[in-house]
């Protein structure tokens, strides 16, 4: 009962508006109040430094200022004219070439919300040109936004990793072939849109010189996804460092391109101090409440009452989905991570459900939270960014919701499909 209230505490908070850090702290301080024993308030400022004293969660500030770069640097324009002149001579070419900006990008910024905000302002504009509406172009970057913490390297299998003591390079790897799936579940979404309201090619043709000069030019950029993935891979440098030479790289394409000026690098760094640390205090005051429930035993009943109704792996699996997916509806994508996965770990772990596999499905339901109202943060920053109303935007996204819904529920019970790569690698048996 009281785990209860505490969870509709924290609801009612966030709906109120408050931010998420500070009504997780709220929420967590009133659990410690309600199981009697004050001497564990003297002990949360602890608690909160020891939940970001990690090195593996330094990446995520390098994750932010690498998107924050290569916006300022032009960088992106550069994928997305690429991707436009490959696929832009089939009907709806730029919304295709959107998720393949999409894919590009997760495979550098690995965070969902710097995906979205940056095809906002790089590919919604030329789609509204091109007489794509407005608000299928808002939904449509909204849920490209998801792939960005599927494709590694990932902020979000980090923070998870380093919760349940899963292994991130295998996890990192796991997240490819999964990410992909999800992209053409997007794809087919497009194709289907597409034929109903008609929408235009970018050219009627291929042109084979354009396609090749701006190959050229997207070079650079394109080269840096494979530079990271492979790094991870081959032990070149760790899942933590792959943030350094994110910035590293985008630095260096800027130089290329001659777009580099220190104005900007300032500039965003600025941003990114800013962003990260939004981010830490919602890591330190998660922590809080994640160990406010351990010291309840949440995770321990939650898996007993679980367990009490059927062992079986396929129904554990089902249960978690269901309330995986109403969590990620509900609560942000970080706040969910911290709080949930250290209480549905043991329990997938309990009935033999791979740790590597729990995680990555648990990352995928989580983030398509960030798209399904009435929390959806990507659906926020579409709308902020392209002045669609929210509310349109939260109607029309449902067909991605779905797609990548279903895609999710099939890769859920095939194990073998997610680990296949990490295991291939040696990573895992």
């Amino acid at each position: 009962m009281i785990i209860f209230i505490v969870f509709v505490v924290l609801i009612l908070l966030m709906f109120a508006g408050i931010p998420v850090a500070l009504a997780t702290g709220m929420a967590s301080t009133a659990h410690f109040l309600m199981l009697g024993d004050s001497r564990f308030l003297s002990i949360l400022p602890q608690r909160m430094f020891a939940g970001v004293n990690s090195t593996e969660l330094l990446c995520i500030a390098y994750f932010v200022l690498a998107g924050i770069l290569m916006n300022k640097y032009g960088i992106t324009e550069k994928l997305f004219d690429f991707c436009r002149e490959l696929i832009g001579w089939v009907k709806g070419g730029l919304a295709y070439a959107t998720i393949g900006v999409a894919v590009i990008l997760s495979a550098i910024l690995g965070s969902a919300n710097a995906v979205t905000a940056i095809l906002c302002m790089s590919a919604v504009p030329e789609m509204k040109k091109d007489g794509y509406d407005g608000a299928f172009s808002a939904c449509l970057v909204s849920a490209a936004g998801v792939l960005g913490p599927l494709i590694p390297p990932s902020v979000g299998f980090v923070m998870i990793a380093a919760l349940v003591g899963c292994s991130v390079r295998a996890l990192f790897m796991s997240g490819i072939i999964p990410g992909i799936i999800i992209a053409v579940a997007f794809a087919i979404v497009i194709g289907l849109q597409t034929r109903k309201a008609n929408y235009p090619k970018y050219r009627e043709r291929i042109n084979g010189k354009a396609l090749w000069k701006s190959f050229i030019k997207a070079a650079p950029a394109l080269i840096i996804p494979f530079i990271m993935i492979g790094g991870v891979t081959f032990g070149w440098f760790t899942p933590s460092e792959s943030g350094a030479v994110a910035v590293a790289a985008t630095v260096i394409c800027a130089i290329i391109y001659r777009s580099f000026s220190f104005k900007k690098l300032i500039e965003s760094l600025r941003s990114a101090v800013t962003a990260t640390a939004g981010i830490m205090i919602i890591v330190a005051f998660g922590n809080i409440l994640g160990w406010s429930l351990a010291i309840d035993q949440i995770p321990a009943k939650l898996t007993q009452a679980v367990l009490s109704i059927s062992s079986n792996k396929i129904f554990v699996m089902g249960a978690l989905l269901v309330i995986m997916f109403f969590v990620g509806m509900f609560v942000d994508g970080f706040a969910a991570i911290l709080i949930f996965a250290p209480i549905f770990a043991p329990m997938a772990t309990s009935v033999g459900i791979n740790l590597v596999h729990f995680c990555l499905i648990f990352s995928i339901m989580i983030k398509i939270g960030l798209i399904t109202p009435p929390v959806g943060m990507c659906l926020f920053v579409s709308s902020n960014l392209t002045r669609e109303p929210l509310a349109l935007i939260s109607k029309k996204i449902w067909p991605f919701v779905i797609a990548s819904m279903l895609a999710t529920i099939i890769l859920a019970y095939a194990e073998p499909i997610t680990l296949w790569l990490p295991r291939a690698l040696g990573m895992m048996f």
